[in-house]
């Protein structure tokens, strides 16, 4: 039986409404990840895995053994490529990354679980892969915004590496921005209208219940500007993962909104591309 729309949920996890004009940010990840496309040495539509869909962008570095930066793009699971998420790949080439930015299957067309074992395929790819690239596969930082985020933290959850031969530490560090963690209060809003989620898949794929014994450094941020419950998920994560003795930090995102706090990680001198940096080890 389908959960009835909750007024509160849907207001609180309706990003777009939350912004004047949202169409201006996909316009803006393209315009600037073409600049990327146009401007760096660039390896195209590398297959991660069979299906037409599973495709990924290798931005290289200058150096080889450089690390690697996996960008996993939001859009609620439904929206939104990889030609969109390029956008952070010249600032972050130039300070010494090899950036990696991946397609999944979107929903209503495949569920949670699928998009799910895609990105961890992408990241047991890479694993066993970038070094052909120029790549350091000890020294990969995941980061994603909003459905990417939830994403980075479905990686970061324990019990899954061995069935995708790779290890428990195939991460270095982790930057979810503005993430969806508990995947539960979704369930009440006309997000599940697309994503079809029952309370086992939502469960499931909620990287809230399912803590890693062990784990990288990560670094949690939002923008100041979004909604209390993706404030909370982020803080709530955050504070779950340090309270098992894993190593985590918030970095604070003054003005920024849902869609252009992301933005930072392509901006040098702002605080999440800061964060990066530091999680690359540059």
């Amino acid at each position: 039986m389908s959960i009835p729309v909750d007024p509160y949920y849907d207001k609180q996890y309706n990003a777009r409404a939350s912004v004047s004009d949202y169409d201006q940010y996909p316009r803006l990840y393209r315009s600037l990840s073409d600049a990327a496309h146009s401007s760096l040495q660039v390896f195209r539509d590398i297959a991660y895995g069979p299906g037409a869909g599973e495709r990924l962008d290798i931005f290289p570095a200058a150096q080889p053994d450089a690390p690697v930066l996996l960008f996993i793009h939001g859009g609620y699971w439904r929206a939104l490529s990889k030609a969109e998420s390029a956008f952070m790949a010249p600032a972050l080439v130039e300070a010494g990354a090899c950036v990696v930015v991946i397609d999944y299957d979107l929903a209503p067309a495949v569920s949670l679980d699928h998009i799910v074992d895609q990105v961890r395929r992408s990241l047991a790819w890479i694993n066993a892969h970038i070094a052909e690239f120029g790549g350091d596969p000890t020294r990969v930082v995941a980061s994603g915004s909003s459905a990417g985020g939830h994403l980075v933290g479905m990686l970061l959850a324990g019990g899954w590496h061995a069935d995708y031969g790779v290890t428990d530490s195939v991460l270095r560090g982790a930057l979810p921005i503005s993430g969806l963690f508990d995947l539960q209060p979704l369930l009440a809003t006309q997000i599940n209208s697309w994503m079809n989620l029952d309370e086992q898949a939502a469960r499931r794929n909620s990287p809230q219940a399912h803590f890693p014994c062990q784990g990288p450094e990560i670094v949690v941020s939002y923008g100041a500007l979004e909604s209390a419950e993706f404030a909370r998920q982020s803080q709530e994560y955050l504070e779950a993962w340090q309270a098992r003795g894993l190593p985590g930090r918030f970095v604070a995102a003054p003005g920024r909104n849902h869609f252009d706090v992301v933005l930072q990680l392509g901006e040098p001198g702002t605080p999440l591309y800061r964060a990066a940096l530091q999680l690359l080890g540059l």
